[in-house]
């Protein structure tokens, strides 16, 4: 019985072990600051990257974050206006907790899309891949989740 019992904490320990923070800590004046690339229109690829941006937000806190969604080649159509509602909605909401989304005006451009098309709030770089370079040297951390 005290095997199992010591047993038993061992496991327990390593299911419920929190993340332990690096320095500094996140806060308002030392956010985490993450980089995610939307490249594919695929539903469910697309509502992941949401979703992933949404649970960092959830974990670190809002006002500990700051979180850029950068969209281009057919991924450009999760900014769309007209493409998908549910999708649309949810880029509405994470814009709410500063969310930044950026679309690619090359893509735009190849595709054909004017910024009226694109969401309201939609930021417009001349290049995402260029944006997800830049972010990144300036301390931005790139997901690819």
């Amino acid at each position: 019985m005290k095997q199992f019992l010591m047993l038993f904490l061992i496991i327990s320990t390593f299911m419920f072990a929190e993340t332990e923070m690096a320095e500094p800590k996140p806060s308002m004046e030392n956010p985490r600051k993450f980089i995610f690339p939307i490249t594919k229109w695929e539903r469910d690829e697309v509502n992941h990257i949401l979703g992933s941006a949404n649970n960092v937000i959830k974990f670190y806190g809002v006002d500990n974050t700051e979180v850029v969604i950068v969209a281009y080649a057919q991924g450009i159509n999760a900014l769309l206006k007209t493409r998908d509602s549910k999708i649309a909605a949810r880029v509405k909401s994470l814009m709410t907790y500063d969310v930044e989304f950026i679309a690619c005006q090359n893509t735009m451009t190849t595709l054909d899309i004017k910024k009226k098309d694109l969401l309201d709030g939609v930021e417009v770089v001349t290049a995402g891949i260029v944006e997800l370079i830049e972010r990144q040297l300036r301390g931005y951390i790139y997901i690819r989740p």
